[in-house]
């Protein structure tokens, strides 16, 4: 798929290699032009940032020192992560405070239609004792 005009991604995790880096950041910056590439990471992403920072540092990026000298990952260790990348808690880019109000206007709903139906079936139940009187 090639969407158009897509100057930015960002990367919540870090991809498991530096292919699927390529592939990522590869929604930027296509026939030419120009676009970036935020990527996060955490202590238990080092072993693959060398790979991924040489791929940066090869289309003339400053990398950090840091990172271009964390220890090279073993072969084994690399087809480990590509089979069961790390597992990570679920990213919300939803704020907090919207998910409250949005819980408590469903709640709000739910009760306002169980009132709903309760006023409907008394006029039901009304009606048929009315028939029922006449």
């Amino acid at each position: 798929i090639d969407f158009k005009g897509v100057n930015m991604v960002i990367n919540y995790d870090l991809p498991t290699s530096a292919v699927e880096y390529i592939h990522r950041i590869g929604r930027t910056g296509r026939a030419g032009h120009r676009g970036k590439a935020v990527t996060f990471f955490t202590e238990d992403d080092k072993p693959l940032l060398r790979s991924i920072a040489n791929v940066i540092q090869r289309a003339g990026c400053p990398v950090p020192d840091y990172i271009k000298h964390l220890p090279k990952l073993q072969s084994k260790q690399k087809k480990k992560f590509i089979k069961k990348p790390l597992k990570r808690e679920s990213i919300r880019t939803t704020p907090e405070c919207f998910l409250k109000k949005a819980k408590r206007k469903m709640k709000n709903t739910k009760e306002n239609i169980k009132e709903k139906k309760k006023v409907k079936e008394d006029k039901s139940v009304g009606k048929l004792q009315a028939v029922a009187e006449s």
